[in-house]
């Protein structure tokens, strides 16, 4: 399980440095750089400038420099923040988004698959049909808009929570409930079909006639068989929800990842850009590890690289 899981690390060393070469090539061929501006800059300031932020030279230099850099752990200077590091803003905006994104993420994992567990136990009854209906808005509704309504009716109606900012577990409730909706609404979706699939088994038929309690059966044979398909999603979603969402982000003004990313493209901030997109590609690769070694405990008879887990 350790050398598996070493093993996976290492390998995701090539997918950053992939990723690293994509958005550097990228950022270079789109129109336009960092300095263009509407007035015309004096070419000594504009050399100046280029060989602060080690624009000189060709492309192949400008990335073997980048590459140097990133093998020290050195990100560069922001052009847009002007005296700011980008690993100096990434400490700052990262740990919001990651609070933001586990909070969506811990209520899309224990709403979806509770409603799913509760709609696929009681197929075809009120409760089904309602989580159907409930599930389906989910997923319809966009973030702006969930967000809005989410905003008018406790944020500004009822004055039950902050509207916007980030200054408290309290402004936290309803950016999290916002981005939770669609993957908590697919998550009931996808836990609903799973369960209904497992109910009819066999082995859920036996276990019952063996006189084994309701809550022991769907806890043990049901839920737990049902999430091994399910899981397969929770991955993905949690390197997105941990990541933060551009549009939530701005919608409640949270000082995240989403707001600094956006800035750095509209001003061609290449450092910045590089920056919060290998820290986007590291959390895919670990929550894809996370989920991968999950598997274990949820099913043993699973073998990674030829050892049982």
């Amino acid at each position: 399980m350790i050398r598996y899981a070493l093993g996976r690390v290492l390998a995701g060393i090539p997918v950053l440095w992939v990723v690293a070469t994509v958005t550097f090539a990228l950022l270079r061929f789109l129109p336009g750089g960092p300095f263009d501006k509407e007035r015309v800059l004096p070419p000594e300031i504009r050399h100046n400038l280029e060989r602060r932020y080690a624009l000189e030279g060709t492309l192949a230099h400008q990335y073997v420099d980048y590459l140097e850099r990133l093998a020290r752990g050195d990100l560069g200077p922001s052009y847009k923040y002007v005296g700011r590091d980008v690993a100096d803003i990434l400490r700052d905006a990262v740990p919001v988004s990651l609070e933001l994104g586990a909070a969506a993420f811990a209520l899309a994992v224990v709403g979806g698959i509770g409603l799913g567990l509760a709609a696929g136990a009681r197929r075809d009854t009120a409760v089904d049909r309602s989580i159907a209906l409930g599930s389906l808005v989910g997923v319809s509704a966009p973030s702006f808009v969930v967000g809005a309504g989410l905003i008018l009716c406790f944020g500004l109606g009822l004055g039950w929570l902050p509207a916007g900012l980030w200054e408290g577990p309290l402004y936290a409730v309803l950016p999290a409930c916002t981005l939770a909706a669609l993957p908590l609404a697919y998550a009931a979706q996808l836990t609903r079909a799973q369960v209904a699939g497992v109910m009819d088994q066999d082995y859920v038929r036996t276990a019952r006639a063996l006189g084994v309690p309701e809550a022991r059966v769907r806890r043990r044979h049901v839920l737990r068989n049902a999430l091994l398909a399910v899981m397969t999603y929770f991955g993905p979603l949690l390197a997105i929800l941990l990541t933060g969402s551009f549009v939530v982000e701005r919608i409640f003004a949270v000082p995240g990842m989403g707001r600094y990313f956006v800035t750095a493209v509209t001003n061609r901030d290449y450092p910045l850009v590089l920056g919060v997109t290998l820290v986007y590609a590291v959390l895919v690769v670990l929550a894809n590890l996370a989920v991968d070694l999950l598997y274990a405990w949820l099913d043993p008879r699973i073998r990674v690289g030829g050892a049982e887990r």
